[in-house]
């Protein structure tokens, strides 16, 4: 999901924080690419033209057909990729992950619904919301990629911080998803619509983690603390704190643990 209303946050108050790029400036760059986000991508993707790529067999290959021509682009783009897919989901993300398993629930009764009413645009519309990303997809993305001589990894925990992790260690120069996420788990660089910027003729977008972190005037710790109190998959988020509310309570009270210390409980629940 990421963290709600962050890329917006720094483009506001630390503009010089990001920078716009031809992907041709990233050639000779090895990059730490999101893979389970990519393949959500080309899965929505293709449900939103209201069709999806198969075999004869009716077997999905739309994220197989995403994976080939990206890695392709980005190869050709002289960018060396090095897909990371996620490990087994953290704990405290099990109450996000039984709110998504409620969400698919409400669009399938709704998507019956539609169908029955025969109303398309409804019926694409929660098609898209029932998209997962199934274990058989991911397998099936790494095979192909074994079979391209692509390099990728399986996390541990989630993609974003391993890509984080590779980025802060010198494995590879930055971080590709549409995620922000891989900022709170301290990703010096973020590139964002690198794998889709030539399709949709829109340039690369370059956060640069300690700018960032010096244009905000915050701590590693607070910008952590922030980007929990934006809302994140790990918690629940306070009710009446949003971007605004949130810097303000970062910058007034230090961290999180002083603001419920010291804010009138009574106001926010």
């Amino acid at each position: 999901m990421g963290i709600l209303g962050l890329s917006k946050l720094i483009a506001d108050l630390v503009p010089t924080a990001i920078k716009e790029n031809e992907i041709k400036n990233y050639f000779g760059r090895k990059v730490a690419i999101d893979a389970s986000m990519c393949l959500y991508q080309f899965l929505i993707a293709v449900r939103s033209d209201g069709v999806q790529l198969t075999t004869v067999d009716g077997e999905t290959t739309s994220h197989l057909m995403g994976i080939f021509y990206r890695t392709i682009r980005l190869l050709d783009n002289g960018i060396k990729p090095v897909y990371v897919f996620d490990g087994k989901p953290p704990n405290l993300k099990g109450g996000e992950l039984q709110k998504r398993a409620e969400r698919r629930e409400e669009a399938q009764k709704q998507l019956d619904k539609a169908t029955e009413a025969g109303d398309q645009e409804a019926m694409d519309k929660f098609n898209r919301r029932l998209v997962k990303v199934t274990k058989e997809h991911t397998e099936e993305a790494k095979q192909l990629l074994k079979l391209m001589g692509v390099p990728y990894i399986e996390a541990p925990c989630e993609a974003e911080a391993q890509c984080a992790a590779m980025v802060k260690s010198g494995k590879v120069f930055a971080t590709a998803t549409e995620d922000m996420d891989a900022l709170t788990f301290g990703s010096s660089i973020l590139l964002r619509h690198l794998t889709s910027s030539e399709a949709k003729k829109m340039p690369v977008q370059e956060i640069n983690y300690d700018r960032m972190l010096h244009g905000l005037e915050f701590s590693v710790d607070q910008f952590i603390d922030l980007c929990i109190l934006l809302g994140c998959d790990y918690c629940e988020s306070i009710r009446g704190v949003g971007p605004k509310r949130a810097i303000e309570l970062i910058t007034q009270y230090k961290s999180i643990e002083t603001i419920l210390e010291k804010i009138d409980k009574k106001k926010y629940t």
